[in-house]
């Protein structure tokens, strides 16, 4: 896919650029707790100043449902955007009409507003012509920075692109590289590594991935729907053996596309989940009472999958192998994450992975930093791998 990006916009100087954004961020007591939204956001807000451009950023906060809640105002991040941004921020306490136009108009070129919450207004949601007209008054050029959102078809996503010169931020582009490299146009063999709890919930993502990968591992409690459609006994673990046919019919779809299944061949199992629970480690197939419960991969499944990645190119991982935030359930997820981040670091491996689980899992590893990419978009991301179009990616493309 290609998609136009600021290296295509021409000169900005003296231009209005409206930058969507996500500064969906943490918040307590009216405090920003954690700022990563705030800073990935940088390069792009940096590059307009830099260009001679107006920035002014719309973003939404939490779920306001189109209505104008106080305590769901963008005005609190003000405060950390200029520290980390080193020059001053306005605030508008509109996103559209008189407000934003008299804050925008008092910029000089390279000043920076931030404008109220976009979900204060129902048309945002509804994707309402008239609303992103409203929104596109207020600038020359659009930009679209928030691939979290971009799944989306709102008027600030979609919508607006479709009424301005609309362009790709840097966050969205090296985004839409990571995601182009993982699955796009990918460097064969391509691993890709799917865990969490349910077979139902990661559905149409396991059947796009069938027919796209050449090897997929599969972990979690989704492992053990897969191993109870087999045959296997799993005692009183975390299942859905309603999902068994489709199970089935996922694996003989893989079979069929020559994608190779890799299924746990032993697990870690425990009565109760609880930090530094008592575990053992039995073979997959051996006889499991009602209270064991399947909770990690074992070190056999955990050593085939080291060798897949060493044989793989490209990975593509979403969800843990186990209850990684529950020790020593966490030991398949940890060791599989440090591999494949020692072999991104070499070089030998692109690395790209997404998700919230996800990647608390490799924070909690510790090699976050050392994989290729990690995407913090959450939804967006999991409809990018169940091969669905997100519509404010669309309205980038390059015609």
């Amino acid at each position: 896919m290609t998609f136009r990006t600021l290296d295509d916009a021409g000169s900005l100087a003296g231009k209005t650029a409206l930058v969507r954004v996500d500064f969906n961020v943490p918040m307590e007591a009216g405090k920003v707790t954690e700022d990563t939204r705030l800073r990935v956001a940088l390069p792009t807000i940096n590059k307009l100043r830099d260009a001679g451009a107006k920035v002014a950023l719309l973003a939404h906060f939490d779920r306001p449902k189109g209505q104008r809640v106080p305590s769901m105002s963008l005005q609190p991040v003000v405060d950390d955007l200029e520290q980390l941004l080193g020059a001053p921020v306005r605030f508008a306490n509109d996103c559209v009409g008189e407000d934003a136009k008299a804050a925008i108009a008092d910029l000089d070129a390279g000043g920076v507003v931030l404008l109220e919450n976009v979900r204060f207004h129902a048309g945002e949601e509804k994707n309402d012509p008239a609303f992103a007209k409203q929104l596109a008054e207020l600038a020359d050029v659009y930009v679209n920075d928030a691939f979290s959102a971009a799944h989306r078809a709102h008027a600030s996503t979609e919508g607006l692109a479709r009424l301005l010169p609309a362009y790709a931020g840097e966050s969205m582009r090296r985004e839409l590289d990571a995601l182009d490299k993982a699955l796009g146009n990918p460097v064969k063999p391509v691993i890709g590594i799917v865990g969490g709890a349910k077979v139902s919930t990661k559905l149409d993502l396991l059947q796009n991935l069938v027919a796209k990968l050449d090897r997929l591992a599969i972990g979690g409690g989704m492992a053990n729907t897969f191993l109870y459609a087999q045959g296997v006994d799993i005692g009183g673990s975390l299942a859905e053996k309603d999902m068994a046919d489709t199970a089935r019919a996922i694996m003989e779809t893989a079979k069929a596309k020559g994608c190779e299944l890799l299924l746990p061949v032993d697990v870690v199992v425990a009565t109760e989940v609880k930090p530094g629970a008592a575990t053992r480690t039995v073979k997959a197939g051996e006889a499991l009472s009602a209270d064991d419960k399947i909770l990690d991969a074992g070190p056999e499944t955990v050593a085939r999958l080291i060798a897949a990645m060493d044989a793989s190119k490209t990975l593509i991982w979403n969800g843990p192998l186990g209850v990684f935030e529950v020790p020593p359930f966490d030991a398949a997820t940890v060791a599989a994450a440090k591999h494949a981040a020692e072999l991104a670091k070499a070089g030998a491996l692109v690395a790209v992975a997404g998700g919230g689980d996800t990647v608390a899992a490799l924070h909690h590893a510790g090699v976050a930093d050392d994989m290729t990419f990690v995407s913090t978009a959450g939804g967006a991301f999991l409809e990018w791998m169940e091969g669905k179009p997100l519509p404010g990616v669309e309205a980038l493309q390059a015609q």
